[in-house]
């Protein structure tokens, strides 16, 4: 079966369109050497399909401003300093950070999946199993991406196969249709599937543990249980012994080990479920610009706003500890509530917690912080953060860092230490202990919950906690502990805000989803950023509910002419919004 010429879908050009407004997008174009034509003749072309698309998940945690930091500089975990104020984000702009381009780029994954979907049958396969498997792989892909986007955007179209031509008459389906939708596809791609795969690959595991998420969504708990014990079943272990690159280092622990990027898919590391790949010895069009960690996440200390006891800048770019913590931006500012106060348990604080996560040789603290400067007066002794130039300078210049995560050294001996190359957990087994407990919780089982919340803090050498001590929010404490940096965490926050309010729960409902969540409680409640309405770069922080849902860009809603994509509510436009779809045809 041959098709005409593959167009690029509105929703991917509608980013072209904030630049020119002109219509040469509309025009045919001639058949290339790498048009689907060429493409999709045979097995081979399929896979290299397949591997564009592990190619996009790598992209979701490498390079500058990837969909990862979004995800938690808008949480309760950290902030955005350089875009404070979520006012600023609108339909049109996002400053800074690309909430909004978060948003195309997923449709762009989106749209890889659907032409290997729409093209499956256009060759002849060797087997049936042999057809399954690459459409299930693609199915689950297609899954990942509109979990992302159900649980940043709401509802939003569902766009189910390849799109061929312009098309103006897009439509938002019901975030509950698109879950239902993506729920079946999983549970059709779980029997094709491997259970073991290779780096990168989708196995059964990487399946059930998405499908875990999904059942979770749909508050189908007894089935999110079930997915989970399968996949903990499984041939995966929670790592407990030392192992690895830096094994022979006796200062350092397993949770060090635990997140060396260079560990995540070693035979020896049998708690990955699925890592992107990104290796430095990889082709330069292989390879991503690096993680870029430790500037996202770290702290600009080597600013000359952080001063010595004369008034001199004491810091420098340069040296070992340029090299050790990089040259941090912090564009995720890590709040005080997760430098601090999340690791106080039974009397233990962030000062002497037996927990591994919290253990000093894992963590750079502001007293560990040494003037570098030679020609400081201060040169070597202890940071003074009574000399700093101005109080906020501790909120982006100053603050504690956790090494263990962020430390990822470039194997480019002349590159800037931003955070070298690595491959990144996209899911592993102590995030599928947590979903399980989860699904106890809302169960009212909470003795297993407590259990499997356990295994997870008994590998971190942490205290154990009670069955009664079980709340939503100790699981979402335990996931942000476990988790940082690596779950998304925004998207997590939103699925437990609608659980929450279809369970009219804690005084949610779905029917004022905008004007009162669980997310905004939470962001305000642990968040101090908001409470202090820390000022910088012309932003006061500040935030509302509805901010819990992230805009839909307005380009992509006034290109679409012949149908109507909604825009979610507290934003400009949303009053011209109608009922979304609920059938996926």
């Amino acid at each position: 079966m041959k098709r005409p010429l593959l167009t690029i879908p509105v929703l991917l050009l509608l980013l072209l369109a904030s630049v020119s407004c002109d219509k040469d997008w509309l025009k045919p174009q001639p058949l290339s050497f790498f048009s689907p034509e060429n493409v999709f003749t045979d097995k081979a072309g399929y896979e290299s399909l397949l591997i564009t698309m592990r190619k996009d998940l790598k992209n979701e945690n490498t390079g500058t401003m990837p969909n990862l930091v979004m995800e938690f500089a808008a949480s309760d975990l950290a902030s955005p300093w350089s875009q404070l104020d979520f006012y600023n984000l609108t339909p049109n702009t996002d400053q800074y950070y690309r909430f909004l381009t978060m948003f195309t780029q997923i449709y762009g994954s989106v749209k890889n999946a659907n032409v290997l979907i729409s093209r499956i049958d256009d060759i002849q396969w060797a087997s049936e199993a042999e057809r399954n498997a690459i459409l299930a792989e693609a199915l689950w892909h297609r899954a990942y991406w509109y979990y992302r986007l159900v649980n940043s955007y709401g509802d939003v179209p569902f766009i189910n196969e390849e799109i061929e031509g312009a098309k103006l008459d897009f439509r938002s389906h019901s975030r509950w249709t698109i879950l239902s939708k993506i729920q079946a596809d999983l549970e059709y791609a779980a029997q094709w599937l491997p259970v073991t795969a290779g780096p990168g690959v989708i196995s059964k595991g990487a399946v059930g543990h998405l499908l875990t998420k999904v059942y979770l969504a749909n508050l189908e708990f007894d089935k999110a249980i079930a997915s989970a014990t399968e996949v903990i079943n499984g041939p995966y272990a929670l790592v407990t012994q030392r192992f690895g690159i830096d094994a022979a280092k006796a200062y350092r622990n397993v949770i060090w080990d635990l997140h060396r990027s260079k560990n995540f898919s070693s035979s020896q590391n049998t708690e990955t479920i699925l890592a992107s790949i990104d290796r430095y010895e990889a082709p330069p069009g292989a390879r991503s610009a690096g993680l870029y960690t430790m500037r996202m996440y770290n702290a600009q200390w080597f600013q000359p706003q952080v001063l010595d006891s004369q008034g001199k800048p004491g810091m420098v770019a340069s040296g070992p500890m340029y090299d050790s913590l990089g040259r941090g931006n912090a564009n995720v500012r890590l709040t005080g509530y997760y430098q601090y106060d999340i690791w106080a348990y039974k009397g233990q604080t962030w000062r002497n917690t037996q927990d591994l996560r919290r253990a000093d040789i894992n963590w750079v603290d502001i007293h560990e912080l040494k003037y570098n400067n030679p020609a400081s007066a201060d040169f070597g002794k202890p940071l003074n953060i009574n000399f700093l130039a101005a109080k906020v300078d501790t909120f982006k210049h100053v603050y504690a860092m956790p090494h263990y995560i962020m430390y990822n050294p470039q194997d480019d001996p002349g590159a800037v230490p931003m955070g070298g190359n690595g491959d990144w957990y996209i899911f592993r087994l102590a995030d599928t202990y947590l979903l399980r407990a989860e699904a106890y919780f809302w169960k009212n089982q909470t003795a297993l919950a407590a259990a499997d919340i356990n295994k997870v803090r008994q590998r971190a050498n942490a205290l154990p906690i009670a069955p009664a001590e079980v709340t939503i929010d100790f699981i979402m404490n335990e996931r942000g502990r476990e988790l940082f940096a690596e779950e998304p965490r925004h998207s997590e926050l939103v699925r437990v805000s609608y659980i929450l309010a279809k369970l009219g729960t804690g005084g949610y409902s779905l029917t004022n989803f905008s004007e009162k969540n669980f997310f905004f409680d939470r962001v305000s409640r642990y968040n101090n950023t908001y409470e202090k309405k820390i000022q910088l770069l012309g932003n006061t922080a500040n935030m509302a509910p509805f901010h819990v849902l992230w805009p839909i860009p307005s380009n992509v809603i006034t290109a679409n002419t012949q149908g109507v994509i909604n825009q979610n509510a507290g934003y400009d436009g949303a009053d011209r919004n109608v009922p979304p779809l609920t059938v996926i045809e």
